[in-house]
């Protein structure tokens, strides 16, 4: 049973940066495509950025320019640096790993909060 393991969230000023890291464990995580969420209070969940097992990264428009996805396949992690924080960016920070079109798990979830 793959556990996705989020940390690095926390509290920062407006135009700082913090990294998040996700580990996996228990599974083959290499093959698999990986994205990093967010969900804001009253809001849905939204994807933040998404990384292929072969590198190749997406993310949404307001993050663009900001945010980089990586990954280590060697240490199964994923990684989200997140620079020019906004107050816009304060969410629970998910990271997920997609087995198929409609099967996938999801991390516990980490804060990460913005003062302007």
């Amino acid at each position: 049973q793959l556990q996705l393991i989020e940390s690095g969230g926390g509290l920062v000023q407006a135009g700082g940066s913090l990294t998040l890291s996700c580990a996996a464990s228990g599974s083959i995580f290499s093959i698999y495509p990986m994205g990093w969420y967010r969900q804001a209070p009253g809001k849905q969940r939204e994807l933040v950025a998404v990384i292929t097992s072969s590198g190749s990264t997406n993310y949404a428009d307001s993050v663009k320019g900001r945010f980089t996805i990586s990954r280590d396949n060697a240490k199964k992690m994923v990684f989200l640096q997140m620079n020019s924080l906004k107050p816009d960016d304060t969410a629970v920070y998910y990271c997920k790993i997609s087995f198929s079109v409609i099967r996938a798990s999801w991390g516990q979830g980490t804060q990460v909060t913005v003062s302007s």
